[in-house]
């Protein structure tokens, strides 16, 4: 006997609300100088470099070592993914395993793209920081330089905020570990960006940017794979293995 299936409303208005909602307040926040102003805060003037700049445990651990989880993590998703095929525990998680799959692919592959398309510098390579390339803001023209920036958005922050598909993924079947999920993405995107900034990889504006994108790739996926609009608000079937 498979688990019960209980379809829950989305609020769409709730969920795409809070993330156009702070896209708008991105774009405000470029006509403020808030961003170089926190990175100034993690910039040591008597060092010449971020407070962060070499440190083991954001280097080492919080970059490295936490990256290389979530690849595991996301192996993992692929490995079950196929094993539902064959294994009758799985069949009833099929349909979640493939949205995970997709959702934590996606939210990491639309990273790259984008740094190459808009070739912001990090704060490390600003004169303002001792580096050598000009400041721009996201929707200014790019100086002229030998090396274009990779910057933007916020590449490991991706790494935590791509969790948000584990909330989506278990919001229909356990809502509980959901709302964990949904804290363990949050915090971990907000703690790995921070590490960055603290070591002068990225501005504030990248990181929530990326927190944006993993969260409307991940709403997405699961309204196109999981989402049963027609039985939202049906009670809970039962479904046996044929």
């Amino acid at each position: 006997m498979l688990q019960p299936i209980r379809p829950r409303p989305l609020n769409l208005w709730l969920y795409l609300g809070i993330p156009f909602a702070t896209i708008v307040a991105l774009l405000l926040l470029e006509s403020t100088s808030l961003d170089m102003n926190i990175a100034d805060l993690f910039f040591d003037q008597t060092a010449g470099q971020f407070i962060g700049r070499h440190s083991y445990l954001l280097e080492n651990i919080l970059h490295d070592r936490v990256k290389q989880g979530v690849i595991l993590f996301s192996l993992l998703a692929v490995v079950g993914f196929i094993a539902s095929f064959f294994w009758s525990r799985l069949f009833n998680w099929r349909r979640e395993l493939g949205y995970l799959v997709l959702a934590l692919s996606l939210s990491t592959a639309f990273v790259t793209p984008l740094k190459q398309l808009t070739q912001v510098q990090c704060p490390w390579s600003l004169t303002q920081f001792g580096g050598k390339e000009t400041y721009s803001k996201l929707l200014e023209p790019r100086p002229p330089t030998d090396k274009p920036g990779l910057c933007w958005p916020g590449g490991h922050a991706a790494t935590g905020f791509c969790l948000f598909a584990l909330f989506f993924g278990l919001r229909d079947r356990k809502p509980r570990l959901a709302k964990a999920a949904l804290g363990l993405a949050f915090v971990a995107g907000s703690v790995l960006g921070l590490g960055r900034m603290m070591q002068g990889a990225h501005f504030l504006s990248h990181n929530i940017w990326t927190a944006v994108f993993c969260w409307l790739i991940g709403l997405g996926c699961y309204y196109l794979v999981l989402y049963r609009r027609g039985v939202a608000q049906a009670p809970a079937v039962e479904r046996s293995v044929a």
